[in-house]
């Protein structure tokens, strides 16, 4: 559906972090109720999660998970500002605290304004220790209207700014840009936007807004164009400035500024409302005829991004002497994260994962112990530690990125389907100087322009692609074919950025039933040949024609040999294959086992009948040969230390690899090779992609 508001860029995100202040009431507590503050702290976490932290008689502490339940998490989120709480953990899940432990056997009713009025031992009265500290997880709603009033004035410049949403509002000749890269910056709060007073506005706040919205850097603009504007409008101006070191993931990690005295028409007297100027990544620029030249170019790709379903989602991996690999977790954060994100155009970082959490890499773990003070324009640049000892790929650090809001979700849609993550493809274009929803022709339709349709829906990976979709009953209206001859490499953003007709439609079974549809997943085996050994046992051997009969029934050779003689002579080139599962979820063949087809000839089964291409391509890319590996078993040859290796064939058993393991076709077993008895002697280039289905 069409966003409302084009015309502005909102982030409906709930900023607040630190919550040290009490909610607005038309009532006063209770004569003698504790004056306290809260916040939520601890790393790895989000802004509406963390270790609970109090502020009471000059000093900060925590709580202990003694007694503590759901109801004392409900009124702690209230107090900082969301709606309720959704869960709570104990035992310091978010690290350990440091000063007292200001509360123990915290019992609440349900009711109460405050954590402060609930029973405990009393302030200072514990018998734990930090490892039994309480963290909590709030919705991420914020109560509408929520006024932050400081318990302690004099104190206010120590508090995080917290508002309910912000946005930058563009001016009537921007606001049909996409992305929207510069414009008012304006905060809602108590349910109403209001402007910024730019008196002691700095580049650093520019840098930290940039970057929340999806753009790694800032700019100047033209100030007369928008001081005009400003004398013109009415000004609704916020009661805070906002102080930025310029690292901050997002404006809720920033401090409040300076109070503004409201005074009318005559607030900010001296400065204007503050106006913010962002430039995109390549990427993302406006168009190729304004803009594009001007856009943050990636100086040099030193840096990547792997096994991310969403675009500014991956596994960090960095090139060094010629090898790519991974970056170890021991230390990894949101500024280093943040860097790897800016230095490939996106914007600041939203998480920074662990764990392997993004699929697990290959080859060495090139970086250990990162430190990055966030300004480095590479993740290169930053301290890290060159021994990775004690670092396996289960610890493989990865990023998402904030990206910039191009509506790409609005220009495409799954109808008819079960659930949300699957359906006929629609897309909407402009026919007839209007806007119409239309089918996409399922000619050639296959897995990779799946991916790129369920990357621009924001649904994960492409587990399946449909060239008839009978079954998923979309809108009548939305039948006719609307684009054809659609050709996607897997790694463009949206469908219209791949290869495609145009105008000139070309659809011979037409729509309807015969449309492309999908299914996504949000988890998906992610395969990957393991280059080192093919590059270590590739060999060439020349073998008689009379021993290739069942290689040749298999389609395995060239098509030369359909007219050789037995007696003559094929030119091989063979190599062990090692095919890694790097992914979220096991790779399985879709086919049952009453379905696997059994080749007499080489007496087994095939589970798929086409795993793997091999192709041999010329220093300009043309393919000069192929080749192609049927899977007869698909097993777990070997796994990573610790997993458990679940398929085996033996016994027509189950077929597939398991994350974290991998299958190895020795060089010695047939089909295992190109032939390229009619390839000239030269230099090429080896492409091996797997199949998905």
């Amino acid at each position: 559906m069409p966003s409302r508001c084009p015309l502005l860029c909102r982030l409906a995100t709930l900023l607040c972090v630190w919550a040290l202040c009490q909610a607005h009431s038309d009532t006063e507590l209770p004569p003698g109720t504790p004056i306290i503050q809260l916040r939520l702290a601890g790393d790895k976490r989000k802004h509406y999660e963390g270790r609970v932290e109090v502020y009471y008689n000059g000093e900060w502490g925590t709580v202990c998970d003694d007694d503590f339940s759901i109801h004392a998490a409900n009124i702690l989120c209230r107090e900082l500002g969301y709606v309720e709480a959704v869960s709570w953990s104990p035992s310091s899940k978010y690290g350990k605290g440091e000063g007292r432990i200001w509360l123990d056997n915290v019992h609440c009713s349900g009711q109460e304004r405050t954590l402060a009025q609930c029973k405990s031992n009393g302030f200072g009265v514990s018998d734990c220790k930090h490892s039994e500290d309480v963290g909590v997880v709030c919705n991420q709603r914020r109560i509408p209207g929520f006024k932050f009033i400081s318990s302690f004035t004099n104190s206010v410049e120590s508090l995080n700014v917290q508002v309910e949403e912000v946005r930058i509002r563009a001016i009537s000749s921007q606001r049909k840009r996409v992305p929207i890269t510069e414009g008012y910056l304006e905060v809602k709060d108590r349910g109403k936007w209001r402007q910024i007073c730019n008196e002691e506005w700095t580049e650093m706040n520019n840098r930290v807004i940039c970057g929340m919205y999806g753009f790694p850097g800032e700019k100047g603009y033209n100030t007369k164009v928008y001081k005009l504007l400003a004398k013109r409008r009415k000004k609704n101006y916020w009661d805070f400035g906002v102080n930025c070191t310029g690292n901050e993931a997002s404006l809720h990690g920033c401090k409040l500024g300076r109070k503004v005295e409201l005074k009318g028409n005559t607030t900010c007297e001296k400065g204007m409302p503050v106006v913010v100027s962002c430039v995109p990544g390549r990427a993302f620029a406006p168009s190729h005829a304004q803009g594009f030249s001007k856009a943050y170019r990636v100086e040099q790709p030193l840096v990547r991004l792997r096994g991310g379903a969403n675009i500014g989602d991956g596994r960090v991996e960095v090139l060094k002497n010629g090898e790519w690999g991974t970056v170890c977790d021991d230390n990894w954060n949101l500024k280093a994260a943040s860097v790897v994100c800016r230095e490939l155009g996106f914007g600041s970082a939203k998480e920074a994962l662990a764990g392997g959490r993004l699929g697990q890499g290959m080859g060495p773990v090139h970086m250990n112990e990162v430190e990055c003070s966030g300004f480095e324009k590479s993740l290169t640049e930053c301290y890290f530690n060159r021994d990775a000892l004690g670092c396996s790929h289960e610890e493989d650090a990865a990023v998402r990125c904030n990206v910039p809001a191009m509506g790409f979700q609005n220009k495409l849609r799954l109808s008819g389907g079960r659930n949300p993550f699957e359906g006929r493809v629609e897309v909407l274009v402009e026919k007839n100087d209007s806007l119409v929803w239309g089918t996409v022709c399922s000619d050639s339709w296959g897995t990779m322009e799946a991916t790129v349709v369920c990357r621009q829906l924001g649904l994960g990976f492409a587990s399946n692609a449909f060239q008839e979709t009978w079954y998923w009953p979309g809108d009548v209206r939305a039948d006719d074919v609307v684009m054809s001859g659609v050709r996607c490499s897997g790694t463009e953003m949206t469908l219209a950025q791949c290869l495609h007709h145009g105008k000139h439609l070309h659809c011979p079974r037409g729509g309807g039933r015969f449309a492309a549809g999908v299914s996504c997943s949000e988890s998906a085996p992610d395969l990957v040949l393991n280059a080192q050994v093919v590059e270590h046992t590739t060999y060439l051997e020349d073998r008689p024609m009379y021993i290739l009969q069942c290689a040749n029934e298999e389609h395995c050779l060239s098509s030369s040999a359909a007219t050789a003689t037995p007696s003559s002579y094929r030119r091989l080139m063979r190599f062990s294959s090692q095919i890694h599962n790097n992914g979220q979820s096991d790779f399985r063949p879709r086919a049952a086992h009453n379905s696997w087809v059994w080749h007499d000839c080489h007496r087994h089964y095939h589970s798929m009948e086409v795993f793997t291409h091999y192709d041999l391509l010329s220093l300009n890319g043309t393919k000069v040969a192929e080749g192609h590996k049927a899977s007869f078993c698909l097993e777990d040859t070997q796994c990573e230390e610790g997993i458990e290796k679940r398929y085996e064939c033996a016994n027509f058993g189950q077929q597939g690899i398991t994350v974290s393991c991998w299958d190895t076709y020795r060089h010695d077993i047939d089909c295992q090779w190109i032939d390229v008895t009619d390839v000239v002697p030269g230099d090429f280039i080896f492409q091996g992609p797997c199949s998905s289905a």
